[in-house]
């Protein structure tokens, strides 16, 4: 298994005020993690810290092997930001967007690629329809492709799925689980939703500033420890495993 994130005692902090505090846990090569805690827990800024979007106070991150602040290889990793960041003057058509994730591969290559993932996320129909025109989830669902385009060994997404309805969300879900089990890529998705996550990810990071808990999300659901945390009801609907 190859490591992919390293964290070692991380701390955020936003003028004194801590975001996140001495945070250590490793991601492995194929791993899918739910990341999960109440409003304001920190989430975001760490997710910002992993890609060296947020200041770090202490502590220190590995990406494949190597320190953050060395780290030059960016395209192994693509990240969904919550806000989406696009320049809605630009007027570029559904296929474009998601052709202009593959930065090295041919026009046509890119294209071929880009059509195949529209289908596979159903929205083939709207190729040629301008992005800025779709909804909020046609939106999310074209730069989710966007990101799988690439092939990235790690994907990291910030709260995916709140614009979606639930049947999209099903989809989403399915090709986010194949890409994790087809092409062994690391997945860490930030959530609001814990009780639908442990029915996708098979790791959880519960964090509250500091790290709660890290692992399967069976030895969550088995732990006295989250138990006592959480209450019996809310640690079983967080772990999903006595559905299955």
């Amino acid at each position: 298994m190859s490591v992919i994130i390293k964290v070692d005692n991380l701390s955020v902090a936003y003028s004194e005020r801590p975001a996140v505090a001495g945070v250590s846990f490793v991601i492995n090569e194929g791993d899918y993690i739910g990341l999960a805690g109440p409003n304001g827990a920190g989430k975001t800024s760490l997710v910002k810290a992993l890609l060296n979007l947020a200041p770090i106070s202490t502590g220190k991150i590995e990406l494949f092997g190597q320190d953050l602040s060395s780290f030059t290889q960016w395209d192994k990793i693509a990240y969904l930001p919550q806000e989406r960041q696009h320049n809605p003057l630009f007027p570029a058509s559904v296929l474009e967007v998601v052709a202009s994730g593959l930065v090295n591969g041919k026009r046509g290559e890119a294209k071929a690629k880009a059509r195949a993932i529209l289908k596979e996320l159903a929205i083939e129909e709207k190729e040629s329809r301008l992005f800025t025109r779709l909804s909020g989830g046609q939106q999310q669902r074209v730069l989710l492709a966007r990101a799988l385009i690439r092939e990235p060994q790690l994907l990291i997404l910030d709260e995916p799925t709140t614009a979606l309805d639930p049947v999209v969300r099903e989809k989403f879900f399915a090709m986010l689980e194949k890409a994790n089990r087809e092409k062994n890529m690391a997945i860490l998705m930030v959530t609001h939703d814990t009780a639908d996550i442990g029915r996708y990810a098979r790791s959880l990071l519960y964090l509250d500033e500091k790290l709660i808990f890290f692992g399967p999300f069976a030895d969550f659901c088995h732990s006295p420890a989250m138990q006592d945390y959480f209450g019996d009801f809310a640690q079983h609907l967080i772990c999903h495993q006595h559905h299955h």
